[in-house]
C-alpha cells in the first residue's frame, strides 16, 4: 500500500472555556494531506485492523447517539481527522482518563482540519495525541503496533502530571457543587473558588487544615500525650534513644510490643506484635531509617485495625484492616506465592491509582522483617497448607462506615478535636468496632493529618464513600460556591477604556477590583503592569488573589481562540459590538458568522443569575439573547428601538438614551426608582457611557451613586 499519513500542524492548549467546551482542551491543526481522498471504506482491511487494536471503539457513539455509531461511520466511510479524534479520546479511556469529548472540523484549506479533545493535562494530552497519530498509521499501513507500550508511556505521564485520586475525588465533589476549580502547580495544590472567597486544597489537606495541628500529629509522641490528658484511650508507650533501649521499654511496658517512626506516615517503619529482643532491636533500626525524630516503642492493642475519617469533627467513612498472607504449596517461593496470591489483586501497584502497593518482600524492609520472624525469606519454599503473614498494617480494605458504635464514633471525633485536625485519618484498635469501648481492647494508635482517600473510595469490600463531599461541604457550607463578581466586555473602539471607568465606580462602592485589559493589570487600585493585558494569565493572575472579590476582565476573540478563558462562568457580560476581524485568519476566522461564534462564548459563560449588557443598536448581536442564560440588558442610543419596546413590554430590563438623558426602563427599574440620570452635554461615546450605566445597574450599584459617577464623567 502507498504510505498515506497525516501531520499534526499546530496544537494549542486551550486552558477553560473556549468556542468548543466550558472545560480545558488541546485543538490540533491535521493535515490529513492524500487522506483526503481515502475515506477509511476505501483503505482495505483498516476497518478490522482499528477494532482489533482498540475494540474500545464500539462503545463511543459518535452522530447516531448509541454504541457503535462511530464504528458505523467508519464503515460507511469518514476522514482521518474524525478517526484520529476517537482514537485519542479511546486512548485516555485506556489509561483510566474519562474525557469523552472531541471534535472535528474542515478549515477553509483543502485537507487541514481542526481536530479537538478534552484531557485533563496538556502533557498526557499531547502524549494521547502523538500515540493516536501512530495507531492510525499502523492501522492504515498494517504494521506493528505496541498498544500496551504506548499506553505504559501515558500511564506514566498521568502519574508524573495528573492529579492524584484524593485530590481528583474531591474536585469531583467540587465539580458537582459548580465550585470554580484553579490548578496551582503540577501537583497536588488546588484552589477552589475565586479571589477573596477561594479555598485550597494539597491532597486532602486543606485551607482549614491548621500547621499546629500538622505538627502535633506528625509528633506521635506529644499527639498521644495530648490525647491521653484529654481521656483518649491510647498505647503505653515511650520514646527509644537507640535499639538497646528499645528492648528495655519493651520489658517494662509488657510484651508484645509495636516499633515505630515518631514522625511516620502511611504505615512506613512500623512492625506490630514483636516479642523478641532481636527482632524489637532490628524494627528500631528500620523505624529509625523511616524518621526524622526517632523512634516510640509502644504497647502491642490485640484486636483489629481501623481507619476512621473524622471530617470536621464528624464520621465520614470508616475502613478495617485485613491480615495480608500467603499459603504455602510445598513448591513455589515466598515471593512466588505473593505473587500470585497478593499482587495479582488489581487494587495493587505502583502508582497513586491503586488503594494497595505492590509487595517485594527483599525491598520492603518492614515485610523483610515480618517473614524473617516467621523463619522464611523470600526465595524460601513454603510447605503446602502453610500461612505466612506477609503484612499487620496498611490494608484497610472492608468499608464498615454502617457498624462504627456512637461511643466510638464520638471517641474518634474528640481525637481530631483533641489535635485540630479539620480532615483526619484516626488510626483506632478494637476487637469489635460495632460495640461501646468499655467492653474490650481499644486504643487509639494514631491521628494523621492529610489521609489517603482511596480505601474508602475503593474499598475491597463494602459500599464505596463519596468522602469528597462532606470536605466540600466543611470549606463551602450551605449555597457558598466560591464565586467572585466576574464581568467580561467585549467589542470594538467604542469599548476603549470601559474596564477602567467600571472598575473606578466598583471600587467608589467598597470593592477590592482586578481588572486585565489592554491599559493593562490592576489589583485594588494598584498598577501591576502597564503592558497589554486581556489575556488569560493575567485575569488568571486576578482570580488566585485572595484580596480581590471582583474581576473585570476585557476578552478578546484571539484570547478565546487561543488560550481559552480563566473563568468558567460569570456575573456579567457586555457586549457592544463583535468587533474588528483583524488578525483572526490566523485562526481560520473568515466569516461574521464564524466571528459571532467566537464572541458568542462570553454569553453562553452567564450565570443564570447573572446578566448580559447587550447593543440593540447592533444588528448582529441580537440572536445573542436567545443563548445567555441570564437576564438580557439590552442598551440603546434611542427610546423607540423595537427590540427594546418588546423586551420591556416582556418584563425585561433596558437602558436607553433620551433627550440627553439616560433612562432606565423595565420593571425592576421602577420598583427600584432609578430616576432618569440627566447629563451635562451628549457624550462623545455614547455607547460606553451606557454600557457603564447598565454594568453599574446589573452591578447594584446605588442609584444617587451610579447618578454622581456617570455624571462626573460625562
Amino acid at each position: 500500500m502507498t504510505q498515506k499519513r497525516l501531520t499534526v500542524l499546530r496544537t494549542m492548549w486551550l486552558d477553560g472555556p473556549n468556542i468548543w467546551t466550558y472545560r480545558s482542551c488541546i485543538e490540533a491543526l491535521v493535515d490529513i494531506q492524500e487522506l483526503e481522498q481515502f475515506p477509511s471504506n476505501l483503505l482495505p482491511g483498516f476497518y478490522e485492523r482499528l477494532t482489533a487494536l482498540l475494540p474500545g471503539l464500539v462503545d463511543h457513539r459518535c452522530g447516531i447517539g448509541e454504541p457503535g455509531g462511530f464504528l458505523l461511520r467508519v464503515r460507511e466511510g469518514t476522514y482521518a481527522a474524525h478517526m484520529l479524534e476517537h482514537i485519542v479520546i479511546e486512548l485516555h479511556t485506556q489509561a483510566g482518563l474519562d474525557v469523552g469529548f472531541g471534535k472535528a472540523r474542515m478549515t477553509s484549506k483543502d485537507g487541514v482540519y481542526k481536530m479537538v479533545f478534552r484531557t485533563p493535562d496538556p502533557v498526557v494530552g499531547l502524549a494521547c495525541l502523538e500515540a493516536g497519530v501512530r495507531l492510525l498509521h499502523a492501522a492504515i499501513e498494517g504494521t506493528e503496533y505496541d498498544l500496551q507500550a504506548e499506553l505504559k508511556v501515558i500511564k506514566r505521564h498521568c502519574d508524573m502530571h495528573g492529579l492524584g485520586p484524593s485530590t481528583q475525588h474531591i474536585l469531583d465533589a467540587a465539580y458537582e457543587r459548580r465550585i470554580p476549580i484553579v490548578r496551582l502547580n503540577d501537583g497536588n495544590l488546588v484552589q477552589l473558588g475565586h479571589g477573596n472567597q477561594q479555598q485550597r486544597i494539597w491532597t486532602a489537606e486543606t485551607s482549614k487544615t491548621s500547621a499546629i495541628a500538622e505538627g502535633i500529629a506528625a509528633d506521635k509522641d506529644l499527639c498521644k500525650e495530648l490525647l491521653a490528658q484529654c481521656g483518649v484511650p491510647v498505647p503505653e508507650g515511650e520514646f527509644a534513644k537507640d535499639a538497646d533501649r528499645a528492648w528495655e521499654i519493651a520489658q517494662d511496658i509488657g510484651l508484645p510490643v509495636v516499633v515505630k517512626p515518631v514522625d511516620g506516615n502511611q504505615g512506613r517503619g512500623v512492625s506490630l506484635e514483636l516479642d523478641k529482643k532481636e527482632d524489637i532491636q532490628k524494627a528500631w533500626a528500620l523505624a529509625y531509617e523511616e524518621s526524622y525524630s526517632g523512634v516510640i516503642v509502644e504497647k502491642f492493642i490485640r484486636g483489629v485495625e481501623h481507619r476512621v475519617l473524622v471530617v470536621n469533627y464528624q464520621i465520614a467513612a470508616v475502613s478495617r484492616g485485613d491480615l495480608v498472607f500467603v499459603e504455602g504449596d510445598g513448591q513455589s517461593s515466598l515471593q512466588t506465592l505473593v505473587d500470585l496470591q497478593i499482587n495479582t489483586d488489581p487494587r495493587r501497584g505502583d502508582t497513586e491509582i491503586t488503594p494497595l502497593k505492590t509487595i517485594r518482600i527483599e525491598s520492603n524492609p518492614v515485610v523483610s522483617l515480618e517473614v524473617q520472624r516467621q523463619g522464611y525469606k523470600g526465595d524460601s519454599i513454603i510447605p503446602a497448607g502453610t500461612q505466612v503473614i506477609i503484612e499487620r498494617n496498611s490494608n484497610a480494605s472492608e468499608d464498615v462506615t454502617a457498624l462504627i458504635h456512637p461511643e466510638i464514633a464520638r471517641l474518634c471525633c474528640m481525637a481530631a478535636r483533641v489535635v485540630g485536625l479539620d480532615v483526619a485519618g484516626v488510626d483506632l484498635v478494637c476487637e469489635h468496632i460495632d460495640q461501646p469501648p468499655k467492653s474490650q481492647s481499644l486504643a487509639v494508635v494514631e491521628v494523621n493529618a492529610g489521609p489517603g482517600l482511596l480505601m474508602h473510595i475503593k474499598p475491597a469490600k463494602g459500599q464505596p464513600r463519596n468522602v469528597g463531599k462532606p470536605i466540600i461541604e466543611s470549606l463551602f457550607p450551605g449555597e457558598a460556591n466560591g464565586r467572585i463578581p466576574t464581568i467580561s466586555y467585549s467589542g470594538g473602539t467604542e469599548i476603549d477604556g470601559f474596564g477602567p471607568e467600571l472598575t473606578e465606580i466598583l471600587e467608589d462602592q467598597g470593592h477590592r477590583v482586578g481588572l486585565a485589559c489592554d491599559q493593562g493589570l490592576f489589583m485594588n487600585g494598584r498598577t501591576i503592569s502597564k503592558t497589554l493585558s486581556a489575556n488569560w494569565q493575567a485575569g488568571r493572575n486576578c482570580l488566585i488573589n485572595k484580596n480581590l472579590d471582583t474581576l473585570v476582565m476585557q476578552v478578546k476573540p484571539n484570547t478565546i481562540l487561543s488560550e481559552g478563558l480563566p473563568f468558567d462562568r460569570s456575573s456579567l457580560a457586555v457586549i457592544t459590538s463583535l468587533g474588528s476581524m483583524e488578525g483572526l485568519d490566523e485562526w481560520d476566522i473568515l466569516t461574521k458568522e464564524q466571528h459571532f461564534n467566537v464572541v458568542r462564548t462570553v454569553i453562553d459563560l452567564v450565570l443564570g443569575s447573572g446578566h448580559a449588557v447587550i447593543n440593540a443598536d447592533e444588528v448582529s448581536l441580537l440572536p445573542l439573547r436567545e443563548l445567555c442564560d441570564g437576564k438580557v440588558i439590552w442598551i440603546s442610543s434611542t427610546a423607540s428601538n423595537p427590540v427594546v419596546d418588546e423586551h420591556v413590554k416582556n418584563g425585561g430590563m433596558a437602558v436607553v438614551y433620551e433627550g440627553e438623558n439616560i433612562r432606565f426602563l423595565g420593571n425592576r427599574a421602577e420598583a427600584e426608582t432609578r430616576s432618569p440620570i440627566a447629563l451635562k452635554q451628549p457624550p462623545a461615546n455614547l455607547v460606553k457611557t451606557l454600557a457603564l450605566a447598565a454594568s453599574g445597574w446589573a452591578m447594584d450599584v446605588p442609584h444617587n451613586l451610579l447618578r454622581a459617577d456617570i455624571r462626573q464623567r460625562y
